[in-house]
């Protein structure tokens, strides 16, 4: 999973970035300070993983991997080129999806781009710059179609889907608040579109704000209200404050978060949102030799998520032998759980779930 971390100039972006991954992007106070993408890869978090290596003692540990992706500050014009625009779209297209830092909060030491604090604003700044680029893509797909029209009338439909879709544009909303049908959806699954990829909107807070008064911030409650229009999710964090325990140990970072009364670090979260956005789960193989996470997406089937480790273990799958986690867990050992007759053996339409233990059997 790959997320791209966008936001105006001096929102907290490149702090909250250096905070999550520790990658040590230069930070500043003036604009256009993130030049180059800054790239941070990150373990996700999974205690089943912990879990597992406490019962196996493997020789290796591998955790599933996130990576974020920290993009150049953005500015008016960008669809045209000003600024660092055109970097900014291409870095852009390359994400899963979009982790969109908004200041939502104040301070007359941290300048704002625009001189005042205004997150619906600021959010309308970027998207509509994905949207003007989002249009020009569409009129291109449309003049393709009406040609292709004129010999076979099927591309008729396809064409008027997509002028509805350009009016939407032109409106100035989002690809994501577009009501597609399934076929809609399909037409345009080879025009990926910016405004169209999954965002969560981070919502950056002072620390005071963060822990004691979210609800009553005014900022945030723009920033949900426009998450909501949009299908897309909101999350209110604190940059300084994950900047502050990104050095900590574990036990000093959980101790922290427990005395503020707060059940995980920023990172989880957005961890959690990413691949509920994305429709990811994470199945787990287990031994001596290795326990590991490998990412999938929601309704993979075995063969597929084999393919995973390697291509060979699809074309030549065999079947899939099951337990979940839970019931793993619960007898102790894998001899036990087999003894309850608690490992199924799957075929090739099972359908994979978030938590699977899973040993392939293949044959090439």
């Amino acid at each position: 999973m790959k997320l791209g971390m966008v936001g105006l100039p001096n929102v907290g972006k490149s702090t909250l970035f250096n905070a999550l991954t520790n990658a040590g992007a230069e930070s500043a106070n003036y604009p256009f300070c993130t030049i180059e993408k800054n790239i941070g890869i990150v373990s996700v978090p999974d205690e089943r993983l912990d879990k597992l290596a406490e019962m196996y003692h493997p020789d290796k540990f591998t955790p599933a991997t996130l990576e974020f992706v920290d993009i150049a500050g953005l500015v008016k014009g960008a669809s045209k080129g000003e600024g660092l625009g055109n970097k900014f779209l291409a870095d852009i297209r390359e994400v899963d999806a979009i982790v969109h830092v908004v200041r939502c909060f104040e301070d007359i030491d941290i300048i704002h781009v625009d001189g005042e604090i205004n997150p619906a604003r600021d959010i309308e700044t970027i998207n509509l710059e994905l949207i003007f680029s989002d249009i020009e893509m569409v009129e291109r797909r449309i003049d393709r179609t009406k040609k292709l029209a004129k010999g076979d009338k099927k591309y008729l439909a396809e064409a008027e889907f997509l002028e509805r879709l350009k009016s939407h544009l032109e409106a100035g909303k989002s690809a994501r608040a577009f009501d597609y049908t399934e076929d809609e959806k399909e037409i345009i699954k080879s025009t990926p579109l910016l405004s169209g990829k999954p965002v969560i909107y981070a919502a950056n807070l002072c620390e005071d704000d963060f822990i004691n008064n979210i609800d009553t911030n005014p900022h945030y409650n723009t920033v949900k209200k426009i998450a909501a229009e949009e299908h897309a999710a909101v999350l209110p964090i604190c940059a300084q404050m994950e900047a502050e325990i990104s050095d900590m140990s574990p036990e000093d970072k959980e101790m922290f978060l427990g005395e503020l009364g707060l059940k995980e670090s920023g990172l989880n979260r957005i961890i959690k949102e990413g691949y509920s956005l994305l429709g990811l789960i994470s199945y787990l193989t287990a031994g001596q030799p290795e326990v590991r996470a490998w990412t999938i997406k929601k309704g993979t089937k075995a063969p597929q998520a084999a393919g995973k480790i390697h291509t060979d273990f699809e074309k030549g799958f065999i079947r899939a032998e099951v337990i979940s986690f839970e019931d793993l867990m619960a007898c102790g050992t894998m001899a036990a759980a087999k003894e309850k007759g608690l490992v199924r053996l799957e075929g090739k339409d099972y359908i994979m779930q978030d938590g699977d233990i899973v040993l392939f059997r293949f044959n090439v």
